[in-house]
C-alpha cells in the first residue's frame, strides 16, 4: 500500500513539475503563492536566484503593508483619543455655562479644535439660530439619524454660511427637542480635527449633552 501511495505522489509531483515547466510565468503572475513555498536550500543559477529574490520581495512587501497599517491605526487612535478629550472639555464648559447656545457657538470651536459651528432650526427661528428650509434636517439626517460625519460636505453655504469655503469636513448632529429638532453643524478645514474613525460616539454624546442643557 505504501508503495502505491508513493507511486501516486511521484506521479502527481511529475505532473506539477511538467505543468510549471510548460508555464514558466505561473509563479511570477501569482506572487502571493511565494508565501506558501519553502525557499530553495541553495542557489543554483539565475533562475532559482530570481525565485528566491521574488520570495524575499513578496515578504518585504507584506512587511511594508503591515507597517503602514500599524502606523495608520496608531495615528487614528491618537486622533480619536484627542477628539474624545476635546469633547469632554466642551461638555464641561457646557455644564458650567449659563447660556448653552452661547457656549456652543462661542466656546466650542476653540475647545473642539474646529473652525465653525452652526446651530440651526427650520423655519424662522430667533437669532442666533440659523434658519433652514422645512425638511432640511430630515433630508440631511434621514430616518431619525442622530449624527453623520461628512468627508465631502454638500450644501455648505446653506449650513456654514460665510465659512463655507473653509470647510473641508463637517459633522451634522440632530438635537432632539420636544418643540422641534435643531441641527448642530461642526465644520473644520483640517480633516484631522474631525477624525473619521471613532468620532461618531463622541459627537453623539456632544449632541445629547447640548440637548439636555437646552431643556434645563
Amino acid at each position: 500500500m505504501e508503495a502505491v501511495l508513493t507511486e501516486i505522489e511521484d506521479g502527481e509531483a511529475a505532473r506539477i513539475e511538467r505543468y510549471l515547466r510548460d508555464n514558466p510565468d505561473f509563479l511570477a503572475e501569482r506572487p502571493s503563492l511565494y508565501a506558501s513555498l519553502a525557499p530553495p536550500r541553495r542557489v543554483h543559477g539565475e533562475s532559482l536566484a530570481d525565485h528566491m529574490l521574488a520570495m524575499l520581495e513578496n515578504e518585504r512587501a507584506k512587511a511594508r503593508a503591515l507597517t503602514s497599517e500599524l502606523a495608520e491605526a496608531i495615528s487614528h487612535g491618537r486622533a480619536d483619543a484627542g477628539f474624545g478629550a476635546r469633547t469632554r472639555a466642551a461638555v464641561l464648559a457646557l455644564v458650567a455655562a449659563p447660556d448653552p447656545v452661547e457656549c456652543a457657538l462661542a466656546e466650542w470651536p476653540s475647545l473642539l479644535g474646529i473652525d465653525h459651528i452652526t446651530l440651526a432650526a427650520e423655519g424662522a427661528p430667533p437669532p442666533p439660530l440659523t434658519p433652514l428650509p422645512p425638511g432640511t434636517i430630515d433630508r440631511l439626517l434621514p430616518a431619525g439619524q442622530e449624527v453623520t460625519l461628512r468627508l465631502t460636505p454638500t450644501e455648505a453655504p446653506l449650513i456654514h454660511a460665510e465659512a463655507a469655503t473653509l470647510i473641508a469636513r463637517d459633522a451634522l448632529l440632530r438635537i432632539a427637542l420636544p418643540a422641534r429638532p435643531l441641527l448642530l453643524a461642526l465644520g473644520a478645514r483640517d480633516e484631522a480635527a474631525l477624525p473619521r474613525r471613532g468620532a461618531l460616539p463622541h459627537l453623539a454624546f456632544l449632541g445629547r449633552a447640548l440637548g439636555a442643557a437646552l431643556l434645563r
